[in-house]
């Protein structure tokens, strides 16, 4: 029998009808299954009379009851009745034959096995079963009205239509449900792939270990919904905490673990990731130093080029149950691959650039010694000769004359050495900035070698305002950079005219330098010009460097740096973005 029929019959009374009028539209509108099964056996209770009612939910194989939702009976009953009805008896005789059964005396059925101790009497019965898009969802039961008299024709009438509205609601509410199962799937999948394509940009555009590590502990926990995520990397026989990112207590924040006989050690190891939903029960897991009292965890690897370089830790969901499931393993699997290759790359990087340090340290060492022999010690010879000649044979005006000489060319010297420890490290640059240091090398340089030298500095921001100091790194690169362009200028190019121009935009410095001299062949050698190491000095603070040159047309070196301030070691771009 149909809903529309089951309300047109006569045997329904008028309040009966829009009772069952207003139970399906609340029930069509419900879109919690749970809410549903409860509201359909209120309904029930209210429409028959009867003192309990329950629904049976058939278990896949459509034999006994998977579950079994009552109402009429308190918990402490319950408790007393013992195992919930599975579907034998009476009750099995619906699972079997789905049809509606009305009984008087429910104990004197065939098939009846009588009631467990404890269990609250019942007499008249009425069974309906209910089915979804034509399969066998589970049955309705509705036993002893509180009159004590029969279910007659009419309460069966609205048991079956309420058994048809409840098909429609619980169908309704199931679509929904999956829907939005689908849906959380769905966004937690997207919210991986954010994730590992952001840790995936980080190694085109953030080289800085640090940094990476801070975004990967960030971007980790978001994506499994961690109340904390950490990085342990491998050194030597040990994991060390490198970086973590939620509620993590100061020592837990800087412990070590030992790779033998821990969880963790297992985990890199075999490369496989580990799911412990009870750390409590978990004996020997060994993540003691950084629990922090919780409950569960999720470990997995950092795997790269065929070994894991250490784990990542999650801690407890933040929301609902604290364990982790295996889309959260999936996900932070996935995660923790891309995240491998981050910090692989920022480690690689960040001993690169110790090596160009190195090589950049030792130029300059072998460039000032050279200056010192060929200049300043030179000097100090003839000095040294020119005094002992007058001390041997000079007397009076010629001993005079002598010493006079030797006065000035220690003046000389004097100053060329003032000049030197200038060049090495201007105390201008520390104490006041760029500008007023790289005016003052332009204005030494044109005076001691007559090169004609145009500058033009414009360090302000966007916002118009004043800028703050930038970041000493960028600073001595600026500098330097300036400083080798117009040695090369002088000394090598015979130039006439420079140009100097150092220009900021939102996020980029760039700095030009320019000369009318010889210039040189794209094919010729270029290591005694200094290029090699102004190339390795932008390459360290991130920047491009271009040289444009030809024989006999000048030299233009530039170079885009990024724009760091004092206090910050990232822009500010690469600071929201983590």
């Amino acid at each position: 029998m149909s809903a529309s029929e089951g309300i047109s019959d006569a045997r329904l009374n008028e309040e009966q009808l829009r009772r069952l009028l207003e139970v399906g539209r609340a029930l069509v509108a419900e879109l919690d299954v749970e809410a549903v099964l409860r509201r359909i056996l209120e309904t029930a209770r209210d429409l028959t009379g009867a003192r309990y009612a329950a629904l049976g939910i058939l278990d896949s194989d459509k034999r006994e009851l998977e579950r079994f939702v009552f109402v009429g009976i308190d918990e402490e009953m319950r408790r007393v009745i013992g195992p919930l009805p599975r579907g034998h008896g009476v009750l099995g005789e619906l699972i079997r034959h789905p049809e509606p059964l009305r009984l008087r005396d429910v104990t004197q059925h065939p098939r009846s096995y009588g009631f467990p101790p404890g269990h609250p009497p019942m007499t008249t019965f009425l069974g309906v079963p209910i089915s979804i898009r034509g399969e066998a969802y589970g049955n309705l039961y509705l036993t002893d009205k509180a009159d004590g008299a029969d279910f007659d024709e009419r309460d069966q009438e609205s048991a079956l239509v309420l058994s048809e509205w409840a098909a429609i609601a619980i169908d309704n509410a199931r679509l929904y449900e999956d829907v939005a199962r689908r849906r959380a799937d769905l966004e937690r999948a997207v919210r991986g792939l954010e994730a590992t394509a952001t840790v995936a940009r980080s190694v085109g555009f953030e080289t800085d270990l640090e940094r990476v590590l801070e975004l990967i502990v960030k971007r980790g926990r978001a994506l499994v919904d961690a109340r904390s995520l950490l990085v342990l990397l491998a050194e030597g026989a040990v994991l060390r905490v490198v970086s973590s990112a939620g509620q993590i207590g100061a020592a837990a924040a800087h412990a070590t673990l030992p790779l033998e006989g821990t969880l963790a050690g297992t985990v890199v190891t075999t490369g496989a990731a580990e799911r412990v939903p009870s750390l409590a029960d978990r004996v020997g897991h060994g993540l003691d130093p950084i629990t922090d009292g919780a409950a569960s965890a999720l470990v997995v690897p950092l795997g790269f080029r065929g070994r894991a370089r250490g784990v990542l830790v999650a801690l407890d969901r933040s929301h609902g149950s604290p364990m982790f499931d295996a889309d959260d393993e999936h996900l932070l699997t996935s995660f923790g691959a891309s995240a491998a290759i981050a910090i692989a790359t920022a480690q690689s990087v960040e001993s690169e650039r110790l090596r160009h340090s190195i090589r950049s340290s030792e130029a300059e060492r072998k460039r000032w010694a050279r200056e010192l022999h060929d200049e300043t010690l030179q000097e100090l010879g003839a000095l040294k000769l020119s005094l002992e000649t007058a001390l041997s044979g000079g007397r009076g005006d010629a001993l005079k004359e002598a010493t006079t000489a030797a006065v000035d060319q220690l003046q000389f010297s004097i100053e060329s050495l003032q000049n030197l420890i200038a060049e090495l490290r201007p105390a201008v640059l520390d104490q006041l900035g760029v500008t007023p240091a790289v005016e003052a090398l332009v204005a030494r340089r044109a005076a001691t070698s007559g090169l004609d030298i145009e500058v033009r500095i414009d360090l302000a921001d966007s916002s118009g305002r004043a800028p703050t100091r930038l970041h000493a790194e960028i600073e001595n690169t600026l500098y330097r950079l300036v400083q080798e362009a117009l040695t090369n200028a002088v000394k090598h190019a015979g130039a006439e005219r420079a140009w100097v121009e150092i220009v900021e935009d939102d996020r980029h410095l760039t700095v030009t330098v320019r000369d009318d001299g010889s210039g040189f062949a794209r094919e010729a050698p270029t290591a005694g010009f200094g290029l090699i190491g102004m190339r390795e000095r932008v390459e360290l603070v991130d920047g491009r460097l271009t040289i444009d040159s030809a024989s006999g047309e000048g030299t233009t070196v530039r170079a885009t740096l990024p724009v760091r301030r004092s206090g910050s070691d990232a822009p500010e771009s690469q600071r929201e973005a983590i």
